[in-house]
């Protein structure tokens, strides 16, 4: 299985499934002698952790990060930097039923098509767990960043179509839905357990910001900044879509009010996003993706097993009735990932000018 390593300089890989032993990731190409807040990487994991929260699942992983290099009395040696969580709750009988039919809306087809054989115990390899590697290594390169005066934020937009009014930024953001604004907190809430009460699911919109990226970072072509931030996204298994800026709306105006004038104070609004011609502008990166609903829940759903015989499938188990707020610190963890990556690429590129 090739596609499990990601970045150019600050290249990380990972390993594990969703009831595996452990989750893992080797980071390669860190900047050596930064000292390094294993506390803040907790934290992190904390965010993303199954069990977090009362409106997920009944799955409850501490998560505990372990570091196996890279470290000396705290701070980066330059050397690959392995991390490791171990699973600790996994209930693998729950998907005892499973193993010889394919899951609506899940990759049990697909893997089964590519590779002859899958891993039916929570989806193995393609199941959101996947993702606690990417925020361990998404941890580390938020703080580099953060050291260089650039931030990430993630909030939610809208959940199950019912949208946060306003247009308002300000993080943090509050629990439990951490909505960029919280005047329809109560609408969603209910959305949710009635939704959770039908065995049925949610998905929903979030919004992320990356502030302080000095202009010029990025290329101009294949490796543009916005088409890799969009690669990190899509990479994340429940995301369906992106939009950068003014996004799907723009095909609804006119250039000229599209196109972000400036003067001699800068540019006068943002609608292309932080981004121009592939390279950042210095203005607020902003993007927004489309977070599909759980597709494992309790409803009878047609389907079919391996010899293709029709089967009504009901999935037991514990699942969340919808990840929006559980996938907030991937979705920055992997935009980390992509800013660090194109800032130490800048710098490599510069360097030999």
């Amino acid at each position: 299985m090739s596609g499990n390593s990601f970045g150019t300089i600050f290249r990380i890989t990972t390993f594990g499934e969703s009831h595996g032993e452990a989750l893992g990731l080797v980071i390669d190409g860190c900047p050596s002698g930064f000292a390094l807040d294993l506390d803040a990487i907790q934290k992190e994991m904390d965010r993303r952790r199954p069990g977090g929260t009362k409106h997920g699942t009944s799955r409850n992983e501490s998560d505990i990060i372990h570091v196996l290099s890279g470290l000396y009395e705290g701070r980066t040696t330059g050397s690959p930097i392995a991390m490791v969580l171990f699973n600790e709750n996994q209930n693998s009988k729950d998907y005892g039923k499973l193993k010889d039919v394919f899951r609506p809306g899940h990759a049990d087809f697909t893997y089964e098509k590519k590779w002859g054989i899958r891993d039916p115990r929570g989806g193995g390899r393609s199941s959101g767990r996947e993702t606690s590697a990417r925020v361990a290594a998404g941890a580390v390169a938020k703080q580099i960043l953060s050291s260089r005066g650039v931030r990430i934020d993630a909030g939610v937009r809208a959940i199950g179509g019912i949208a946060a009014e306003g247009t308002d930024f300000v993080p943090p953001f509050s629990p439990p839905l951490f909505t960029v604004s919280s005047e329809n907190d109560d609408r969603m809430l209910r959305m949710i357990e009635e939704t959770r009460a039908e065995g049925d699911s949610l998905g929903g919109i979030v919004e992320c910001r990356i502030r302080g990226l000095q202009a010029g970072i990025g290329e101009p072509c294949f490796d543009k900044l916005d088409a890799l931030l969009a690669h990190a996204m899509l990479s994340i298994g429940a995301v369906k879509g992106i939009e950068f800026g003014l996004g799907f709306r723009a095909a609804d105006v006119k250039g000229s009010v599209d196109n972000d004038q400036m003067d001699e104070t800068g540019f006068l609004s943002n609608n292309a996003g932080g981004i121009l011609g592939g390279i950042s502008t210095g203005e607020e990166i902003v993007f927004r993706i489309a977070v599909k609903p759980t597709p494992s829940i309790s409803r009878e759903q047609r389907t079919v097993d391996r010899d293709n015989r029709p089967v009504e499938l009901r999935i037991e188990g514990r699942h969340d009735p919808l990840i929006v707020v559980r996938i907030l610190p991937v979705v920055e963890a992997m935009a980390a990932l992509v800013v660090l990556d194109s800032m130490l690429v800048d710098e490599a590129e510069r360097s030999l000018r």
